[in-house]
């Protein structure tokens, strides 16, 4: 990983991080009297917030060439961190359209990113990988709400 790509997303890195210790925190004070609500919201901590957003980052710094300015990224992160904290708020608090709000912004973030790294540098394979799995996550979401308003 280049070192002034990674230096440029260390914020994200620290948000996956402190996603994942939270997740599991929240996971072990709940496990004596686990909810299911409890429990969504530790696995979306864990996998989403933490996997996820620590993904998208070092995808970025690795596959970005040039890197992109500097308020490109942010706006990607900032939307892809407040669209979690609407999801997770949505479905915790039960106002549905919060969850709605919050996929439509992980969904431009994402779309962003499938913009900014489809030309750029890094193994080909690797690339390619990453893009695939970005834009899977990026028409489920939508499929997703879909769902979950049909049921």
């Amino acid at each position: 990983m280049r070192e002034e790509s990674l230096r440029r997303v260390w914020p994200a890195l620290l948000v996956a991080l402190t996603s994942i210790i939270a997740g599991g925190l929240l996971s072990a004070t709940t496990a004596h009297a686990a909810t299911r609500s409890a429990s969504w919201a530790a696995a979306y901590l864990v996998l989403v917030a933490g996997v996820g957003t620590g993904g998208l980052a070092a995808g970025r710094a690795v596959l970005s060439a040039p890197f992109p300015r500097p308020a490109r990224v942010w706006v990607e992160f900032v939307l892809w961190f407040a669209g979690n904290a609407l999801v997770l708020l949505g479905t915790l608090l039960h106002p549905r359209w919060l969850v709605d709000v919050g996929g439509g912004l992980l969904v431009a973030s994402l779309a962003s990113v499938v913009a900014g790294v489809r030309r750029g540098a890094g193994p080909v394979g690797a690339r390619r990988l990453f893009l695939t799995l970005v834009t899977v996550l990026l028409v489920s979401i939508p499929v997703g709400l879909f769902l979950s308003h049909v049921q």
